[in-house]
């Protein structure tokens, strides 16, 4: 694993090098890399590079002066893809759909095709069920509660907690890495606080959205049917919004796509691409 140093910060990330296409992946708060472990090895003649973004998980603070909101992580995608050289890349998203933003942003120079998975879009910032806990951290010590609360089974597999994203039951193991960093340094729980209480008001996500749907590159909308968080209605909406936009629709799978169907994510990816 390799890790760069960026104006924001520190990031880590996997790279499995190669000459082939290069997908760069995006993952969900309190998640990083790993969400993506069962996917990537099916893409084996990809140049697979999955970061971990300072959403929560990451293994250190980035700078205290770092912008974390969700504007400000789609200027540290810009920033690593800038530091990394990467060109033709292939941006994919699930679950936080706040890397789009790097098109609003005017710094989408270097994509060729975006892939949104059952992410956040429109004014689904956070999607409801995600909302409490966005507010725990507005309050003094929420976000040092909320990164206890992680410990609990009930909110590591219950249906109103990280249980309702996945149909499959998300080993412990990989939960344990995805909430450690949080929960023991108050730098990271900075971090954290600062993304979920970033989220611009209802006007400024739409009139980021306008911008979004500009984008004049292949788009592959890849969506859950069954996703609670993440409407597929807003998909259905997206494809005649972008120029150049696919939809596909994975039935037997909430949110986290990677874990409830990653051969059908592969697939897809590598139709897609390849097609291109």
């Amino acid at each position: 694993m390799g890790s760069i140093d960026l104006p924001a910060g520190p990031i880590d990330y996997l790279d499995t090098g190669g000459d082939g296409p290069v997908l760069l992946f995006g993952h969900g708060l309190l998640m990083n890399r790993t969400q993506w472990r069962r996917v990537i090895p099916l893409l084996d003649d990809f140049r697979c590079i999955a970061p971990t973004w300072p959403l929560g998980a990451q293994r250190q603070p980035m700078n205290a002066s770092a912008d974390l909101t969700q504007s400000g992580q789609a200027n540290i995608i810009a920033d690593f893809l800038e530091a990394l050289d990467l060109r033709a890349v292939t941006l994919v998203l699930n679950d936080w759909g706040g890397g789009q933003f790097i098109i609003s942003e005017g710094r989408d120079e270097r994509l060729a095709r975006l892939v949104l998975a059952s992410c956040e879009a429109y004014d689904n910032f956070p999607p409801r069920p995600a909302r409490p806990a966005a507010q725990l951290c507005r309050v003094p010590g929420g976000t040092w509660l909320l990164t206890r609360l992680t410990q609990l089974s009930v909110f590591r597999h219950g249906r109103a907690g990280y249980g309702g994203l996945a149909k499959n039951r998300i080993p412990d193991a990989v939960m344990d890495d995805w909430f450690g960093h949080a929960l023991a340094d108050p730098g990271v729980r900075r971090d954290l606080r600062k993304f979920v209480t970033g989220t611009p008001p209802k006007q400024v996500l739409l009139d980021w959205h306008r911008k979004v749907v500009s984008f004049d590159r292949p788009v592959l909308l890849l969506w859950a049917t069954e996703d609670r968080m993440m409407p597929v209605e807003h998909a259905r909406r997206m494809v005649d919004e972008f120029p150049d936009a696919r939809l596909v629709e994975i039935a037997d799978s909430w949110t986290l796509l990677p874990e409830d169907q990653p051969e059908q994510v592969a697939a897809a990816l590598r139709e897609f691409v390849g097609a291109r």
